[in-house]
């Protein structure tokens, strides 16, 4: 009988440990996250991009300039639950997008138009490449605010 109770007592605590463990939620110590207001659409890069972590467009090394455009879409999810309706990309028009490369330098700063299209005109060198040649990379952050929640999308320039 002894053996018995004591056996119960082992597993009651045993699984009132388990439970304790299963139940803790374990928060990110170094981000706090929101999700992004804008959906930050590479324009030229390769086709499933927008939901890559690094979209990479690609230019001859011999172009005089590079033209990089992105689109910034909102997403309606008031049907996301019908399916035969889904969830709507809504061009977001007038909002302010700082492009930098990774290092800091300023690119410029260009506001979308009408159809959420952000488009800013470079060369090489004005990207930090005098002389580019093939499996030349530059990295490019496009940075904005929209409704509050600050937000940046990583992309990649590569010259071939």
């Amino acid at each position: 009988m002894k053996n018995i109770r004591s056996s119960i007592t082992t597993l009651c605590l045993l699984a009132m440990v388990t439970l304790g463990i299963a139940s803790c939620k374990v928060e990110d110590p170094f981000l706090e996250r929101d999700v992004a207001p804008v959906l930050v659409d590479i324009v030229g890069a390769p086709f499933g991009a927008p939901i890559a972590s690094e979209p990479t467009v690609t230019y001859a090394a011999t172009a005089t300039k590079l033209t990089l455009s992105a689109r910034l879409l909102e997403l309606d999810k008031t049907n996301i639950l019908d399916h035969t309706k889904g969830i709507d990309s809504i061009p977001v028009p007038n909002l302010a997008i700082r492009i930098t490369l990774r290092s800091g330098a300023a690119l410029g700063e260009v506001t979308s138009n009408a159809d959420g299209l952000v488009t800013i005109d470079k060369t090489w060198a004005e990207l930090g490449i005098a002389a580019p040649k093939a499996g030349s990379l530059i990295k490019i952050s496009w940075t904005g605010n929209h409704k509050g929640i600050a937000f940046t999308r990583f992309s990649q320039i590569a010259a071939n």
